[in-house]
């Protein structure tokens, strides 16, 4: 019987050795017998060769010829070069769920452990939007702006995904975690669509919670949460402080799904002061892969490995970042001969995990290649119509010498000037003189009040700024319109 191929990235720093680890405890539990491995070339090595994706062509084809990809972890740039390989890698190939869970495990110590308190929390991030496109710019000498974006398919696509993965794991409430009450078009989006979506899910409660409420109750109340979905950075930043919760990054397993490709990987760093000394830690990229097993059918395996590395943990071996002081710790190799001579073991003390009588098999399907990239979209038959525009500027000039100057420009125009903000704040024609301004303002014209909406298309206010920029900086533009008669704009603070 033919395998089924997975890419495979060791990763850097210690990467290869727990990558090498888990391989070895997978052989001995016969998972080979139905999976073949493909090394590909990612990370380090491939940024100092000069290639910014963190990943040769070869590698890419390799992916998505397989659909799958097990990594280690990987170094990426600090500050300049290429971007994040892991989150090119999820954009790349629209992995747009993160999906990991944080579990209390026997043998790890933690406050919550301490005071008898049992964690079972699943995050689901959105992860191909938000900040993470990295879309930067410098705006003026002082100004940089790094746009945040959200939309209405992607955030589709991940309420259905921890919806539908709540359903398979009979967890009864889902929150949505959220800034809708500050980032109200962008994260109200995020939470407009998560109610929208809840409907087709009856069984399931849902409910949503602010970012910032969420972290302090994540710390002093955990267990009052079973599955949360959030955007993306917010997610990246909950994600690890989950992991804190049950024992740090070494614990916490991760998987990327998507629709044609999925991502299974360690998130913690690459350790390279102990890379090569054979110590490090396997758990995560284990649970990471016991993920994969699952997504690819193999679940009776996967129970069994599992049941064996919480049966060691309960025995109390471990390697030398985690567990009783006590007791000498083991290197990476012997941590994973524990698991392999507890292999049909279960845990005495903790749950085990329920293991299925029927071997499973793999189920995973490779889908076809797409012809072409895929346009998603959501609202369709939308009319909108143009009524203004938010233009930028690059000035050291005051509020006022600034409004003088944009009501001159729009003077013969159907606009009117209408705001004028610094750093998000109105400063004209209302603000306090308490108001720092940095070099980089938003002027925003409106339709005069005799002007309807409909009659004037995008090309006039195009000019406007053309006009604008014979005299100053212009940064950046926003058309502004309204969306079956809704405002699709922001009001500034204190407007």
């Amino acid at each position: 019987m033919s395998k089924t191929i997975i890419a495979l990235a060791p990763g850097d720093g210690i990467g290869p050795e727990i990558m090498d680890a888990t391989l070895d405890l997978f052989r001995a539990a016969g998972v080979l017998d139905n999976l073949e491995f493909q090394p590909v070339e990612m990370g380090k090595d491939v940024f100092l060769r000069g290639e910014t994706r963190g990943m040769t062509d070869a590698a890419v084809r390799a992916v998505e010829d397989a659909g799958i990809l097990f990594k280690g972890p990987m170094e990426t740039p600090k500050g300049s070069g290429g971007k994040s390989i892991n989150v090119t890698a999820r954009k790349l190939w629209n992995a747009y769920a993160n999906l990991r869970t944080f579990k209390s495990l026997p043998g790890i110590d933690t406050v919550y452990s301490r005071a008898g308190l049992s964690i079972d929390l699943t995050i689901v991030r959105e992860n191909i939007e938000d900040t993470y496109g990295g879309v930067e710019h410098r705006l003026s000498n002082d100004m940089i702006q790094c746009k945040r974006l959200i939309s209405a398919p992607g955030s589709d696509e991940v309420h259905r995904f921890a919806f539908q993965t709540a359903r398979r794991m009979g967890v009864k409430k889902v929150a949505c975690a959220h800034k809708a009450n500050i980032m109200k078009m962008t994260d109200g989006l995020f939470l407009n669509r998560f109610y929208q979506t809840a409907k087709d899910f009856p069984e399931i409660e849902a409910t949503d919670v602010i970012i910032d409420a969420l972290c302090m109750n994540l710390v002093a109340k955990p267990t009052m949460y079973q599955m949360i979905v959030l955007p993306n950075l917010q997610g990246d930043i909950v994600s690890d402080l989950c992991a804190g919760l049950v024992g740090g990054l070494g614990f916490a397993p991760s998987a990327n799904i998507g629709n044609h490709i999925s991502i299974f990987e360690a998130v913690h760093g690459t350790a390279p002061d102990i890379a090569g000394k054979g110590i490090a830690n396997p758990t995560s990229l284990i649970l990471s892969g016991l993920m994969m097993l699952r997504h690819l059918g193999i679940t009776r395996r996967a129970a069994i490995i599992e049941n064996a590395l919480l049966a060691t943990l309960e025995a109390g071996v471990h390697t030398g970042d985690f567990g009783d002081k006590g007791k000498p710790s083991v290197n990476t190799a012997g941590f994973v001969k524990a698991i392999v001579d507890r292999l049909g073991q279960a845990p005495k003390a903790y749950p085990a995990v329920a293991v299925p009588e029927v071997a499973g098999e793999v189920t995973f399907v490779r889908k076809p290649r797409p012809m072409a990239s895929q346009v998603i979209r959501t609202y369709t038959n939308i009319v909108s119509h143009a009524c203004g525009c938010d233009i930028y500027l690059d000035t050291p000039l005051s509020p006022v010498a600034v409004a003088d100057e944009m009501q001159r420009a729009c003077a013969d125009t159907p606009f009117t000037l209408t705001l004028i903000s610094n750093r998000g704040t109105q400063v004209w024609p209302t603000g306090s003189v308490y108001t720092e301004c940095v070099d980089y303002y938003r002027v925003r014209f409106e339709l005069k009040k005799d002007v309807p909406v409909g009659t004037i298309g995008q090309s006039r206010a195009v000019a406007l700024m053309d006009k604008i920029a014979e005299k100053f900086t212009v940064c950046s533009f926003e058309l502004l319109r309204v969306f079956d008669g809704v405002k699709g704009y922001s009001l500034a603070q204190g407007q």
